[in-house]
């Protein structure tokens, strides 16, 4: 039994702290910790909030923590555990942290549902060619000739590759078994039994791409995925596939793709860019055949309490003493988003 209240202080971005804390959440987080002033700040090096970090057991971070450096640390001595509730924790989770055995926990599973989502609503407009339609539409307005070139508009019996059975992959995964596809996997890590139970057959990436309709990418950002798909790649792929990009930019390489797009032999969804935005003068931004989003698939605006609802779940089996279930650790974070 603990002799009193651990200290909290929330990491992050003020716009994040209005988002992914409002009422309820606030409840909740001060019926499990003590949070005094300040409460949230986004400055770890501010003189007051360096008191602060004296007595602080846990952190509550999300977008906009900076690093957790050795000297930010070291004025933490208290700090036992952090709870992120977002995404991925590599913007702020260096050496540091692992060395002193901190817990580690990240919202990344949540976070997953909203791209695999994002995700199935793409592939199911690439079956169609509902994106780039639209833009024949804006310009042809009254005649519907265009629909002719491009191709069979459909998304029953189509090969849809996912490379990457992350969280994100194995979700789309899940996700597409409620459409007439086939579907083949990527991923050199993963176990072709649980690939075969979610509903897709493990393949080699070479085997993968001259087969698919829709390629789509769920593959983490790491000096061994950048340009995993690059122009050798590509050319593999049939005439008229998709590729689908809600994961990092760089694991595409986009002067290959823009030269495949630009050809009308490729098509591309494109939630995240190398660089991320694309400069104003990328010929994707013009092509018929390119949609882009501004990286949007991921949780934004009610989809991000979610994480916070997790990360709290997370802190309060930290309370009462019991196993966290989002784990992060230092081998993961090595071969993980």
């Amino acid at each position: 039994m603990r002799d009193r209240r651990s200290q909290a202080l929330l990491v992050m971005d003020p716009v994040h702290v209005d988002v992914q804390f409002q009422e309820p959440q606030l409840r909740r987080l001060r019926d499990l910790v003590e949070l005094t002033d300040p409460m949230a700040t986004a400055d770890l090096d501010d003189p007051l909030v360096r008191r602060r970090l004296r007595e602080v057991e846990v952190l509550v971070t999300s977008w906009g923590c900076p690093p957790l450096t050795k000297e930010r640390l070291d004025c933490a001595p208290e700090l036992r555990a952090i709870f992120h509730c977002a995404g991925t924790v590599r913007p702020f989770v260096t050496d540091e942290v692992w060395r002193r055995g901190l817990l580690v926990t990240s919202a990344a599973d949540e976070n997953a549902v909203s791209v695999a989502e994002f995700t199935l609503a793409a592939i199911i407009f690439a079956g169609k060619k509902a994106p780039f339609l639209a833009q024949d539409a804006r310009r042809h307005r009254d005649d519907w000739s265009y629909l002719e070139r491009r191709g069979e508009l459909s998304n029953r019996g189509r090969t849809i590759g996912v490379v990457g059975f992350s969280r994100v992959g194995r979700r789309v995964v899940e996700r597409l078994c409620s459409l007439d596809v086939d579907i083949l996997v990527y991923d050199p890590y993963a176990d072709a039994a649980k690939v075969r139970e979610a509903g897709g057959r493990l393949v080699g990436l070479t085997d993968l791409l001259p087969r698919c309709d829709v390629l789509t990418l769920h593959v983490p950002e790491l000096p061994s995925t950048r340009h995993l798909i690059g122009a050798p790649e590509l050319a593999l792929l049939k005439d008229g596939t998709t590729v689908i990009n809600t994961a990092r930019g760089t694991v595409l390489d986009t002067a290959a793709l823009e030269t495949e797009c630009a050809r009308g032999r490729l098509d591309a969804i494109l939630d995240v860019t190398d660089p991320e935005p694309l400069p104003a003068s990328s010929l994707l931004y013009d092509l018929p055949n390119v949609m882009i989003t501004p990286h949007i698939a991921g949780s934004l605006g009610s989809e991000t309490r979610r994480m916070s609802e997790s990360a709290l779940d997370e802190l309060e089996r930290y309370l009462s003493g019991r196993p966290p279930r989002a784990v992060v650790t230092a081998d993961e974070f090595a071969v993980s988003a």
